[in-house]
């Protein structure tokens, strides 16, 4: 990236830094889990949940990417050409 550029943001990051944050300390806390002794089957629910926050944000991220970003390169397509990009942001929700 260059670093004279504009930076690169859409209106989905704030939530998306919001939702990373909130998985970061929780993060913390199950470090402090394990620290602490805590039992594995409560640890690895709690590191289940981490993991889908950071894959939901992921996820947020790459399809309001795509929406944005491939839309302003590919521009206005006539309908059948059209419907393959339809199919490929759609196909990120199984990412």
């Amino acid at each position: 990236m260059d670093m004279m550029s504009e930076p690169h943001t859409h209106e989905t990051h704030p939530e998306i830094v919001k939702r990373l944050k909130r998985a970061e300390g929780h993060l913390k806390s199950v470090i402090a889990m394990i620290e602490s002794g805590k039992p594995c089957l409560d640890i690895a629910q709690q590191l289940s949940a981490v993991e889908k926050a950071i894959t939901n944000a992921k996820r947020t991220l790459i399809q309001d990417h795509l929406d944005h970003c491939l839309e302003e390169t590919v521009g206005a397509l006539p309908r059948e050409k059209r419907q393959s990009i339809d199919e490929f942001k759609s196909i990120t929700k199984y990412l």
